[in-house]
């Protein structure tokens, strides 16, 4: 479960799928100085891996197509 995180759009359909989650995880990292540990996406996405490195992935129908939704597990609001 993830209740914060940063929403991320790749919609280049060239760009492999695991290069789109890399790209949008160092834009977290260098943002907000550390790696996520989760990412959620569009459950009807095609290309799609368990897991990039040491980032999860998950499909949910909450997040839109080409959007990636990044962040740390089970993070509690403040």
């Amino acid at each position: 479960m993830m209740k914060v995180g940063m929403l991320w759009l790749d919609a280049d359909r060239k760009r492999p799928f695991a290069e789109k989650v890399r790209q949008a995880a160092s834009y977290y990292r260098e943002k907000y100085g550390r790696m996520p540990e989760l990412c959620l996406i569009n459950a009807q996405t095609r290309e799609w891996q368990p897991a990039v490195g040491k980032i999860e992935v998950q499909m949910t129908k909450t997040v839109l197509p080409s959007h990636f939704w990044l962040g740390m597990k089970n993070q509690e609001l403040n």
